[in-house]
């Protein structure tokens, strides 16, 4: 793991009933009523407290459930929160990060400093990393833009994690920073894709790659609109032909974390900042949230500062193409034709299916790396809406070995995935009477013909794609994802690659 320190997140080993702190959280299973030494002390201690809440059935300690005591005069904390993760058999990690997320927006620690985090003997690095990533997740705001000094600054809390014991603190330390390094990654990418896209242009998603890149130790190069024109990206100029203002560029991410000379896996992700839908102009409502259809890059991008923040021992390419989608008098029309990067000529049917011609040229150069193998995320189709709703992302692609690791990574992280298949006749709905493909096939099936299009750019190399439209924004909000940019895929595409094995 290369150096990296929290500041809020630290082991302590010791009784958690003697540490001073402002509050003391317990993560206790539902039915535990009160048993186990820690509870049935502090029911002692607050002369049956604990017991009345499981009787009255105020809290039984299932997930993201909660009960509030002031802490008994001679514990070192002022208040004990019971913080509930669902039955003991069968408790997955997710439970904890939920339960981490609850408590993140308690009202008992909105002004709380010294924080205290107890599993008792039931902690081990996978479950403090939970919590960790939980809590983290679950207290982000975006206060960028917020004017008022006393909003804008955030209360400076230090979490200490009781460990059972020296030998199990080690262990538990690599969970803690591996949780505070992913967490960060998380809240890096719901920045960016929050930014509004008179701060967040091409040229400026590139520095804020760059920047990324010499602080975690990956290179950046960026490519701008003559050299891409050298590169013969045709499908991503014509769709930044309609905003003469903001430029496109092409941002490559090298993390040389392998052996020297270990073929790369290559990340793509859509790097839209806005998307209006061009000439076949979207409607009004809602266009806002269109900030965020550079939501597959700024995955991508937090996932390369994740992965060299962890030291993954593994080489990484990430590519970005970055373009706005806009109207004008120089803009792409329904009815051009245009030419991609490997040669294949495309017809416009829609200017709003813009993601997939941009993410066409990147497929291509990703052959430049030898890769062995590419995963490209977007926010692609608003199709995903019918298939999956908001619950999950549709997978598809070219490799089932491939597949088969990203569905590991889901399970591991709790963000659902589930594959749709890619057969012969959705490539056939993207063929052209005039060209050698349309760029939309129409409603039928949109989630699997668009990935059906970006299968005719892919090399000699496995393949798959991940459709983040929908995923991509929290409408209502939940334990570890306030409502807003969720974040998704950071996590997933982290856990895959960390376990990742030579193909």
């Amino acid at each position: 793991m290369a150096s990296f320190k929290s500041k809020i997140f630290h082991t302590v080993v010791g009784s958690a009933r003697d540490i001073d702190a402002d509050t003391l959280v317990f993560f206790c299973y539902d039915g535990d009523a009160p048993s186990g030494s820690f509870l049935k002390e502090l029911d002692k201690d607050t002369d049956g407290a604990v017991s009345e809440v499981y009787k009255s059935g105020e809290f039984s300690g299932k997930v993201n459930s909660t009960a509030l005591f002031r802490a008994p005069a001679d514990w070192g904390a002022g208040n004990v929160l019971l913080a509930g993760v669902g039955k003991r058999a069968g408790v997955k990690q997710d439970n904890f990060r939920q339960a981490a997320g609850t408590v993140s927006r308690h009202v008992s620690l909105s002004k709380a400093q010294e924080i205290i985090f107890d599993c008792h003997s039931e902690l081990d690095a996978n479950r403090a990393q939970a919590l960790v990533e939980g809590f983290r997740l679950g207290s982000w705001k975006m206060l960028d833009y917020k004017s008022d000094p006393e909003v804008k600054k955030e209360n400076q809390q230090t979490i200490s994690i009781v460990c059972a014991n020296r030998k199990s603190e080690k262990k538990i330390e690599k969970g803690v920073e591996r949780g505070a390094i992913i967490g960060a990654a998380v809240s890096q990418c719901r920045r960016l894709s929050f930014h509004p896209s008179n701060y967040l242009t091409p040229e400026k998603l590139a520095e804020e790659a760059k920047a990324l890149g010499k602080r975690d130790g990956f290179s950046v190069k960026v490519l701008n609109v003559a050299q891409i024109e050298k590169e013969r990206m045709g499908a991503l100029l014509a769709v930044n032909k309609g905003s003469s203002e903001n430029q496109a560029r092409f941002i490559i991410m090298q993390y040389d974390g392998g052996r020297k000379g270990q073929k790369p896996v290559v990340l793509v992700g859509k790097g839209v900042t806005f998307d209006t839908g061009g000439i076949s102009l979207k409607p009004g409502m809602n266009m806002h949230e269109m900030k965020g259809d550079m939501t597959g890059s700024a995955v991508v991008i937090s996932t390369m500062s994740a992965l060299a923040r962890l030291g993954v021992k593994l080489n990484v390419v990430g590519l970005v193409p970055t373009t706005e989608n806009m109207p004008s008098g120089d803009a792409l029309k329904p009815g051009d034709i245009v030419t991609a990067r490997n040669g294949k000529t495309i017809e416009i049917i829609n200017t709003d299916a813009e993601g997939r011609l941009i993410l066409a040229d990147a497929l291509d150069y990703a052959n430049e790396f030898n890769p062995q193998a590419v995963i490209d995320i977007a926010t692609l189709t608003g199709a995903t809406l019918f298939s999956l709703g908001y619950a999950g992302a549709p997978i598809l692609g070219a490799s089932k070995q491939v597949l088969d690791r990203i569905r590991a990574g889901s399970k591991a992280t709790a963000e659902k995935v589930w594959e749709l298949p890619l057969w012969p006749e959705f490539t056939e709905q993207m063929k052209s009477a005039i060209a050698d493909l349309v760029n939309s096939g129409g409603r039928p099936a949109g989630t699997a013909t668009a990935a059906a299009f970006l299968q005719e750019f892919i090399g000699d190399y496995p393949w798959a794609h991940i459709d983040i439209a929908y995923v991509d924004l929290e409408p209502k909000g939940q334990p570890y994802i306030p409502r807003g940019p969720s974040g998704f895929g950071v996590r997933l595409l982290v856990e895959t690659l960390s376990n990742w094995k030579q193909m």
